[in-house]
Parts: structure tokens; C-alpha cells; sequence
């Protein structure tokens, strides 16, 4: 596998994190990785039944160290990876996790147009939405999907408790004590979907998850039980984790 990687100048990342916060301290990882493996699980699943691709290539933006290459495996798609941190640019590239990698900022991509038949942002919008607007994300995606291609998207929702609780928690100035940063916002499902529309792209909603990752793990088991009903139009909005899979029209 040839990677490569490419830096640019002025890059801004996102606000520190302190691992001394409140749930962080209040969380095991035990109880994390109830959630994260469920997430997993449920992504994948919702991937093979909206999304049935085999093979194509992926563009993966807000990377992180992981470029989230569990979800479009090797050689079978082909995975650009993209940050604004080096760090993990240099993490991807050690351990091979993706065929290109490169440091860049989202809505200031240099990529050809029609390049790509996924656009993923996994946990990065959020982020995102707490420096400037989403929209040249979304114009970004829309300009680099081939025709039937789809921006997949997943990110914290706003309607549900915790994602009220986080909001009211960034405003009142305590989430850096709380949850270790203040670029931790959740969106609005209908946000989502508005900026997708107005990108030229179809949206569409699911819940992965109505389970928070903080809750005991018996706990978090009971309320995946809902997560049944994540695809539903009226439930949907109303998940904890939300996916949001905007296609491009194949015309």
C-alpha cells in the first residue's frame, strides 16, 4: 500500500481537551466501550442496508488517528484520509490505516470534483460547528460525490436529554469542567437535514443509538432495546447518536 502525506500552514484544530473533567472521572472505560462497540455495530449495519456499496472510494474527513477503516475495509474501498492535525496524519500513515492521507481543512479541500462515492464525517462536525459554519462542508461533499454517491455523517443529536444537557452545559460556561471541552455541540436533526437540502444533496435521518456511553452498562443495554426504532422518521430525530445519509443525485 503507497501513502503519502501532504501538510499545508496554519492549521487550527480543535480546543484542548482536559481529562480531568467530571465524567471522565465519573466513566470506566469498561463503560465506554459498551457504547463504542455497539456504535460499531449498528453503523455497520445501517451501512449494508442504506448504503450496499462493495467497493468505491471513500474520503474520510476529521480522520483522526483511526480513519474509521472498520467501516469501508481494504481493498475493497479505497480510503482518503484528511485532518487538520499532523499528529494524526502521522498516525494514519505509520500504521497504514488508509491509502492516502493528508493534512487539510474541511470546506477547503484541493480534490478534484466527482472524486469520491463516500464523504464521511464521523464525529467531526460537532467540532466543527463550534469554529464557523457547516455549509461549505456540506457544498464540499456535494461538490466531490460522483452521481449517486452519499455524505454519511454521524454525530451527537440536540433533541435528545443528553444533548440538551451538553448544550445548556456549553452555555452556562461549564464544559470544559463537565466534559472536557466547549466544541462539543450537538446538532440539531433538523440542522442536518437543512444543510444538506440546501447543498444540492437527499437527506435522510436514522438514530445508531438512543443509549448514552456514561450510563452503567446494564443500563445502556436496556435502552439500546429502542434502538429498533431509530429508522423511523418520527423517532429518529430523537436519537442520542444520529446518522445522517445525504445522497447525491445520480443525474
Amino acid at each position: 500500500m503507497t501513502m503519502r502525506a501532504r501538510g499545508e500552514n496554519g492549521v487550527v484544530g480543535s480546543c484542548p481537551y482536559r481529562t480531568d473533567n467530571v465524567l471522565d472521572r465519573l466513566t470506566s472505560p469498561a463503560t465506554l466501550d459498551v457504547h463504542y462497540q455497539r456504535l460499531a455495530a449498528q453503523e455497520q449495519q445501517l451501512l449494508a442496508r442504506r448504503v450496499p456499496l462493495t467497493r468505491g472510494d471513500v474520503l474520510s474527513v476529521g480522520c483522526g488517528a483511526t480513519a474509521e477503516r472498520h467501516l469501508f475495509p481494504a481493498p475493497s474501498f479505497r480510503l482518503t484520509a484528511v485532518d487538520a492535525n499532523p499528529a494524526a496524519i502521522r498516525a494514519v500513515v505509520e500504521a497504514g490505516r488508509a491509502d492516502d492521507a493528508f493534512v487539510g481543512h474541511a470546506g477547503r479541500l484541493d480534490l478534484p470534483n466527482r472524486s469520491f462515492d463516500i464523504v464521511l464525517y464521523r464525529l467531526v462536525l460537532h467540532h466543527i460547528a463550534y469554529q464557523g459554519p457547516l455549509a461549505p462542508c456540506f457544498a464540499e461533499a456535494a461538490r466531490l460525490l460522483r452521481p449517486g454517491g452519499a455524505l454519511i455523517a454521524v454525530e451527537p443529536g440536540l433533541w435528545h436529554p443528553v444533548g440538551i444537557g451538553l448544550s445548556l452545559a456549553n452555555r452556562l460556561g461549564l464544559a470544559t469542567a463537565i466534559h472536557g471541552t466547549p466544541d462539543d455541540i450537538p446538532l440539531s436533526p433538523r440542522r442536518l437535514t437543512a444543510e444538506a437540502a440546501a447543498a444540492g444533496l437527499v437527506p435522510e435521518l436514522h438514530a445508531l443509538t438512543y443509549s448514552w456511553r456514561r450510563l452503567p452498562a446494564w443500563l445502556q443495554r436496556l435502552v439500546q432495546r429502542l434502538d429498533v426504532i431509530g429508522s423511523r422518521p418520527r423517532s429518529a430525530p430523537f436519537g442520542h447518536t444520529l446518522a445522517l445519509i445525504a445522497r447525491r443525485n445520480s443525474l
